[in-house]
């Protein structure tokens, strides 16, 4: 009797395990070296991730939380399809300008108690999974309230996080926050992210020796939130909504759905080293354009008066000097910024913009996003936050032949403040308006969904250079971060290269530049956005080692190819970028010490490239070296220092 039981009570266990093993289903990248399992335990939905045979991501939770039922609990699983992507596509915007992207996907959908479906869509190619939620319509409910989201991320203990606050809402400059401008948690055990607000996409971690993790979300548009990520919490990370009080409190937290409808997508990268966090182009593969381009945009260079010379420069003179600038750089744009509604005015403004465009300069014009929602006072107000006003507005400026527009104070990820967004880039377009966001929340795919856009701050910018001693002395730290997390996942318009040894427009005390020339030089390269406006002022022409300036008359701003090469978050970065057939490898070092680096460059090897270089005293050196045929290179960066190599 009792090995009846036994054998009994065998058979039952080999039961549960066919059970169990019946409710998990894989998919593998094309290559087959990312894996992701699905499974179900215990009525909720789970996933893990592995790569090379390492785990990346342990048992991690799926689901959603609506207004109409809990679809992360008490679910079953009850059918699965999978399929296969391939397409190339185009985009000068980004890191790379021609993609092809494969994929294989599987999607498994669930059921609740009161069999309503919702569906996980995962595609998973040779370094990237993205994944998002797919609703159907219930019977008569074509709508719903999406109010939470149980999505998580457990990674193996050994880890360690690289992230960036989440900023409170309704605080900083004018209540304008949150705007993904704090600083980051550098290499720190999981247990120590224990930010009340959390932190922000992207988020990079590095699973022990086993390899590299990148998060973040894409497709984010007017129908959903944005989201972050939570505080480490009972060994997971959680995707959060926005804050209820963002925004001034208007909006809701969670995101309005019609159905069928899906979510944006949430991303994972994975590498057992840093080449696929640099080179992805994750955010860009899922996501298609949402309309086509009025004109064909161009892209480029600016120069800008405010971040040096500040408010006192928005004056005529002032700003003919900065075009003149502009003339005698080549460069194709300037940025007219905060305050020239009042401090210029809309007639004299015509006149400006009149003698720009005399010197072959064309106009970007700053705006204030604002009507409502913070306290930021700079004009133009009101010009934005409403269809009407924007369009007349947007008229005015075509007629004056701007070409595109930085727009300012944002401060929240509600779909409420997304929704603005999407409405300024599609009303621009029509216009025949590029658009560049500050005080601006991290751009998803957007590069490539709205044809006119071109860039975003969303990150501790050049500004702040301005008006922090702390940031300034971190400077270099936050260089070798950007290419690993912010800048990986979107444009990044920082705003820098500056050549005055002091920040201010009289160059001779106050805030010191602690970075050398050569730093300065190499983030042009290092910081990817398709129009960039550089922090030069016209007393660089004398003023400034005549190498950096020739370089600066040369440096591209759009990229056909994009390598990582070495470095390490925190410590140092060097990355190459291929502008046509000309190569630029760019590098900077965080360390109080000369770094020695031997760089393996096989796209320049045997060649003989121009080298932009700090010498021990700190001056900029510019030389030819040669590349030996290996395509080896060795090369010594100062502290807080940079290099460019160009061909």
């Amino acid at each position: 009797m009792g090995k009846m039981k036994k054998v009994v009570g065998v058979m039952i266990g080999m039961l549960c395990l066919i059970s169990a093993y019946a409710q998990e289903l894989s998919v593998m990248s094309p290559d087959g070296q990312l894996r992701l399992n699905v499974l179900v335990k215990n009525g909720s939905p789970l996933y893990t991730v592995t790569y090379k045979g390492k785990t990346m991501l342990e048992e991690s939770p799926l689901g959603l939380i609506t207004n109409e039922g809990d679809f992360s609990s008490d679910m079953k699983h009850i059918r699965e399809s999978s399929g296969v992507v391939d397409k190339a596509y185009v985009q000068e915007k980004i890191k790379h300008s021609k993609v092809h992207y494969k994929a294989n996907t599987l999607t498994c959908t669930f059921q609740d108690a009161k069999q309503r479906e919702m569906s996980v869509h995962f595609q998973v190619s040779n370094t990237d999974i993205a994944f998002r939620y797919e609703l159907p319509a219930w019977g008569e409910r074509k709508s719903c309230v999406i109010t939470k989201e149980t999505t998580g991320f457990r990674f193996p203990s050994v880890t360690t996080a690289f992230l960036s606050y989440m900023m409170g809402p309704m605080g900083a400059f004018a209540r304008t926050s949150p705007s993904y401008e704090s600083g980051y948690q550098v290499d720190v055990p999981m247990t120590e992210t224990n930010s009340r607000t959390g932190y922000v996409f992207p988020g990079l971690f590095r699973v022990g020796d086993d390899g590299w993790v990148l998060l973040s979300e894409t497709g984010v548009r007017s129908l959903y939130c944005a989201s972050h990520l939570s505080k480490y919490n009972d060994g997971i990370y959680t995707v959060e909504y926005p804050d209820l009080r963002e925004n001034n409190g208007f909006g809701s937290s969670g995101a309005q759905m019609g159905l069928p409808g899906h979510t944006p997508w949430r991303t994972i990268t994975v590498g057992d080293n840093l080449s696929p966090i640099v080179e992805t182009t994750v955010p860009f593969d899922v996501v298609e354009p949402l309309y086509e381009a009025s004109q064909k945009y161009e892209y480029g260079r600016s120069t800008w008066s405010w971040i040096v010379w500040q408010d006192n420069s928005m004056n005529w003179d002032d700003q003919v000097r900065y075009i003149d600038l502009a003339s005698d750089m080549g460069y194709e744009y300037i940025l007219i910024d905060a305050l020239w509604d009042t401090r210029i005015g809309y007639e004299k403004m015509k006149e400006l913009i009149q003698y720009a465009q005399s010197k072959q300069v064309d106009v970007f014009l700053w705006y204030n996003s604002n009507g409502s929602f913070n306290d930021a006072p700079q004009g133009p107000r009101n010009k934005m936050n409403t269809s009407v006003a924007r369009k007349k507005e947007m008229k005015w400026l075509k007629e004056m032949g701007v070409k595109g527009l930085k727009v300012d104070f944002f401060g929240g990820d509600k779909q409420e403040t997304i929704r603005l967004y999407e409405d300024i880039l599609s009303d621009a377009n029509d216009y025949g308006l590029m658009i560049v966001f500050h005080g601006a929340t991290l751009p998803r795919g957007w590069e490539r969904m709205y044809p006119n856009y071109v860039g975003s701050e969303a990150v501790l910018a050049s500004e702040m250079l301005i008006f922090s001693q702390d940031v300034r002395n971190n400077e270099a730290h936050y260089a070798t971060l950007h290419p690993f997390i912010r800048n990986a996942v979107g444009c990044m318009e920082f705003g820098g290269v500056f050549l005055n040894h002091y920040l201010n427009k009289g160059n001779r005390e106050g805030q010191k530049r602690l970075t050398t020339d050569g730093f300065q030089l190499a983030t042009g390269i290092l910081y990817q956005s398709p129009v960039q406006m550089f922090a030069l002022t016209p007393n660089n022409l004398t003023e400034a080692p005549a190498a950096a300036i020739d370089f600066m008359k040369k440096i591209p701003t759009t990229w056909e190819e994009t390598r990582y090469i070495d470095g390490y978050p925190g410590k140092y970065a060097v990355i190459a970028r291929r502008n046509g057939n000309n190569w630029y490898v760019a590098g900077v070092n965080a360390e109080s010490k000369t770094i020695k680096i031997t760089l393996k460059l096989p796209m320049l090897a045997g060649q003989t490239v121009s080298a932009y270089n700090d010498k021990d005293n700190e001056a900029l050196s510019a030389a030819p070296c040669k590349v030996d045929k290996n395509g080896n290179l060795s090369i010594s960066i100062q502290p807080k220092g940079g290099f460019v190599l160009t061909q």
